[in-house]
């Protein structure tokens, strides 16, 4: 079988037609949606780039890998230790490790590896083709360099290709020559003149007033030539700026995505191809004060799109959802296992690969999702009664004066306004009871290579000063804070976080 894996970066399901988006983003996928199975409740266990594609290329937690922030002690994976042999366990089990003993050839075109120094991350690829801007790179370069692939090798019996897709993520850069695509279509309606003012007013990094990272100016060493981005939310323009910036994104992406399906026609293969659109991430376009980021482990930054066409398997379900909750990681278990592969045993991934064939529709009870890169934050989504819920504790808010634990009723409030923990400590106490059993499994076991304990990375980030992107920046956050009239939210987390405040 030949597979093409479709990675997006910062992918929202809720910005696709086929997930019900009302503006016309992403033609291409929705079409592919209509042929293959549509997965609804797919989620990154950790977040967001490195410890998420971490998880999914190793199907492990966080918690099991090491890898939980973007710098530090904590952005490596752990290592094998003294039991070590001449290869390491990520080379004895990674994703593409499982596919290549069943005979695949695997190939990735990303820059990821590079921007984000994770050298792991190319374990047991074939070939890797870096386009080398470090994520900035647009679409159709990637698109070009994906589709010289398969001129080369697709018609070969048995691969995996990964073609990595940056442009919905900040700065926003599709081409120019894409017009204002969606300038005759109005954006989400949830985000109004109201709550733009109450962020505006508020604190965090990219936050409405401070959207590129702890201010509205651009980083000195970037060349800055973005005008889809906007630098702040100061008005209902703006937030229909940011709107459009990223849905141009999303739409210049879908355009690749037609163009390796149009090469797979052209070739011949298109009966043999198996499909899978995702991303690394999701991205909060301003819910809990987040525009353009993903700061938080909440159901923006977490929720994935993901859809399989595979012929054999998803033919008698073409055009129809799985609402089961999964991890991003149990679908990576369920391809192994769809290729002929068995999947390792220290793998934190469930394979759904009996169901898919059955056509039923079965997940996990419930999932605990972890961010350790802006905040340190773990959540956990789950069921009661026939309603959708997320429960959020906060280690560290990350400077945006988050409350230690909040509740959001997903079906009624998808865009997370209305905190509920102080009305329902009923499902406060249900959600806290599956993260307590869930630490009490994942960091309860013991490491089979090192026999040694399983250590909570958190632990560790909070050691070093808190989550990468905020280490050091809260003495002149405080000041701009003071300077642009929010002087009580300066007093609140100066309070709040004394230590950082002084250095």
């Amino acid at each position: 079988m030949r597979i093409v894996y479709v990675d997006i970066d910062c992918l929202r399901p809720d910005h696709l037609g086929c997930y019900g988006y009302h503006r016309p983003t992403s033609p291409h996928i929705d079409a592919l949606a209509a042929e293959g199975l549509r997965f609804t409740n797919v989620y990154a266990s950790d977040v967001p780039c490195l410890p998420s594609r971490t998880a999914m290329f190793s199907g492990r937690f966080g918690v099991h890998t090491g890898v939980a922030n973007h710098g530090g002690a904590r952005a490596e994976m752990y290592p094998d230790g003294e039991a070590r042999g001449f290869s390491s366990r990520l080379t004895r089990t990674s994703f593409m490790r499982c596919l290549r003993d069943q005979g695949y050839t695997t190939a990735t075109v990303s820059s990821f590896g590079e921007r984000h120094a994770a050298l792991h991350f190319y374990a047991n690829f074939n070939e890797i083709i870096n386009p080398g801007r470090r994520g900035l790179e647009s679409g159709e370069v990637v698109g070009a360099l994906a589709e010289d692939w398969l001129a080369r090798r697709g018609h070969e019996p048995n691969w995996f290709l990964h073609v990595h897709l940056w442009d919905p993520h900040t700065p926003y850069r599709a081409p120019a020559a894409l017009g204002e695509p969606f300038a005759n279509t109005p954006p989400p309606a949830w985000l109004t003149e109201a709550v733009r003012a109450r962020d505006f007013a508020a604190c965090g990094p990219h936050g409405a007033q401070d959207t590129i990272g702890f201010s509205n100016a651009p980083p000195p060493e970037l060349a800055w030539n973005y005008p889809r981005q906007p630098t702040t939310i100061d008005s209902t323009a703006a937030v229909r700026a940011m709107f459009d910036g990223y849905d141009a994104g999303v739409l210049h992406a879908d355009a690749q995505v037609g163009r390796l399906r149009q090469k797979i026609v052209d070739m011949g293969l298109g009966d043999d191809v198996v499909w899978i659109v995702t991303g690394d991430h999701g991205e909060n376009l301003g819910e809990l004060n987040v525009y353009g980021d993903h700061q938080t482990a909440d159901e923006m930054t977490c929720h994935v799109p993901f859809l399989l066409a595979w012929p054999g398997i998803t033919d008698t379900r073409a055009g129809q959802t799985a609402s089961a909750l999964h991890y991003q990681f149990d679908l990576a278990a369920t391809i192994v296992e769809l290729a002929g592969g068995a999947v390792p045993s220290n793998w934190d991934g469930r394979s759904a690969a009996t169901a898919l064939r059955e056509g039923r529709d079965e997940g996990r009870h419930a999932l605990v999702l972890s961010q350790g890169a802006w905040t340190c934050q773990r959540s956990v989504r789950f069921r009661v009664g026939g309603g959708e819920y997320l429960l959020i504790r906060t280690y560290h808010d990350g400077y945006h004066l988050y409350p230690d634990l909040a509740l959001f009723d997903l079906g009624a409030d998808p865009h997370e306004q209305f905190d509920l923990a102080a009305l329902r400590p009923d499902l406060v106490a249900e959600g806290s009871r599956i993260l307590e059993a869930w630490g009490a499994e994942t960091l309860g076991q013991m490491d089979p290579e090192t026999n040694g304990p399983v250590g909570d990375p958190f632990w560790t980030i909070l050691r070093e000063g808190g989550p990468y992107h905020v280490r050091r920046d809260l003495p002149a956050y405080l000041e701009r804070l003071r300077a642009t009239g929010r002087g009580a939210a300066a007093d609140a987390l100066a309070a709040k976080h004394p230590r950082a405040s002084r250095r």
